[in-house]
């Protein structure tokens, strides 16, 4: 084989490749198209039976959509649930010592002052049992 010919056949090659490469964007378009109308139908079948909620537009879906993929993340290979901004706090939470797990409970208690208001009786890691406790304290009457 001669340089000309091997160059002849990879400029055909990568003209042919080209080509195909015009059609990615038209694909992606239609891979949205099809999604949001699936989630289209979902919403008006299910949302306003369910939840009372209005029916939605086609490009209100596909809005919906993005708005979804954009806050809870694109579906990487690998990566299981949650937000992608969290990942690392919850790793970083797993491989945590327990002085350290209650010192950072004890920060989000702090920061979640309405949330530590109704919920201060249960442990994060107890079962809701032990909820009739502040209300037996309550009752108590005082001097």
């Amino acid at each position: 084989m001669k340089d000309s010919e091997f160059g002849e056949r990879a400029y055909r090659y990568r003209s042919h490749f080209r080509k195909k490469m015009i059609f990615i964007p038209f694909l992606v378009l239609a891979g949205l198209a099809l999604v949001s109308y699936i989630v289209m139908l979902l919403w008006n079948a299910l949302m306003p039976v369910i939840f009372h909620l209005g029916i939605i537009t086609f490009w209100q879906a596909a809005g919906l959509l993005i708005l979804a993929k954009i806050l809870f993340g694109f579906g990487k290979g690998g990566h299981r649930g949650g937000a992608p901004w969290m990942r690392h706090r919850m790793e970083r939470f797993k491989h945590m010592s327990p002085e350290e797990q209650d010192r950072f409970r004890e920060q989000w208690r702090e920061r979640c002052g309405k949330w530590d208001r109704y919920h201060s009786h249960h442990g994060w890691d107890q079962p809701a049992d032990n909820a009739a406790k502040p209300a037996e304290e309550a009752s108590k009457p005082t001097e």
